[in-house]
């Protein structure tokens, strides 16, 4: 039999409701595009227009000699600008990829194998997530000062493959995958190995492609002028951050900074939004 309907009790949805709902979000995403907006405007702006007061979120007079004044001061540096696009390359791809093999092995070791001090492990790494980066940069000063690892990639490469926000989310979407499954694939003869690779990681990938993305923009915005001290080493955003300090005369040089260290991540994050939706999505189903 059909359930009858109880009486008194109102739909929870409504036109007004929906209304107000998305007047919220349209008011929400408006007031978070409001700096994209605003920089990539005064990146545009003359240095007249920059100080205007009160400030303008339009420019009338657009003009690109904000970014040829930071190509210009770029190649008057000894060091070639594409050797700091080279090392930020370098750091962010070898970074990014060590902590997702890394993070994805471990997690799925402690999610889905027995073994004793497991819960030891997840809980360290749980407790490691309560300490900013600020609190850990004079250990790891003297952590990377002890095994020679100063002025060298490794020095910001290496506690970038450890951070434990990647194994804490891997860890929490492996929990979600039945146990039958994995089961499944090992007496069909596959290996271990072989049920991480072909089984794990692809029931996963919202949260890998998630990590990735985290992890990229991390390492992409990495001065690291604290480890690492030869010109020739030094990273993209430590080379413009050079540049913003040239005080206000540079003004319209560090709007347009800015927007070149935006332009990669926002970029990313555009093409794999879906990803990281889908991620907050599942992140609290379980099996």
């Amino acid at each position: 039999m059909a359930k009858k309907k109880r009486k008194g009790v109102k739909p929870s949805h409504s036109r007004t409701g929906n209304f107000f709902n998305m007047f919220l979000l349209v008011a929400m995403g408006l007031f978070m595009v409001v700096p994209l907006v605003l920089s990539v405007s005064n990146s545009l702006k003359p240095l007249e227009e920059l100080f205007v007061f009160p400030p303008r979120l339009f420019v009338r007079n657009p003009t690109l000699k904000n970014f040829h004044d930071v190509f210009v001061l770029m190649s008057e540096s000894w060091v070639p600008f594409s050797r700091y696009i080279f090392n930020t390359v370098l750091i962010t791809l070898v970074g990014t990829v060590g902590h997702l093999i890394i993070a994805s092995l471990c997690a799925y070791a402690l999610a889905k194998r027995k073994f004793p001090g497991r819960n030891l492990i997840f809980g360290t790494v749980v407790t490691a997530l309560m300490f900013s980066g600020q609190v850990t940069a004079i250990p790891n000063y003297l952590i990377m000062s002890r095994i020679g690892w100063l002025d060298s990639y490794l020095a910001l490469i290496v506690p970038a493959i450890a951070k434990p926000m990647g194994l804490f989310l891997m860890k929490q979407f492996m929990e979600q995958l039945p146990d039958s499954l994995l089961e499944a694939a090992r007496i069909d003869g596959s290996g271990e190995f072989g049920t991480f690779m072909r089984i794990a990681m692809p029931q996963v990938k919202p949260a890998w492609l998630t990590l990735i993305i985290f992890s990229f923009q991390d390492l992409w915005n990495m001065q690291g002028g604290n480890f690492i001290y030869s010109e020739n080493l030094k990273t993209l955003p430590y080379a413009l951050s050079q540049i913003a300090a040239g005080g206000i005369s540079r003004a319209g040089a560090t709007a347009a900074v800015t927007v070149i260290m935006m332009v990669v991540p926002i970029t990313i994050f555009i093409i794999s939004q879906s990803s990281i939706v889908e991620t907050m999505a599942s992140s609290g189903i379980k099996e």
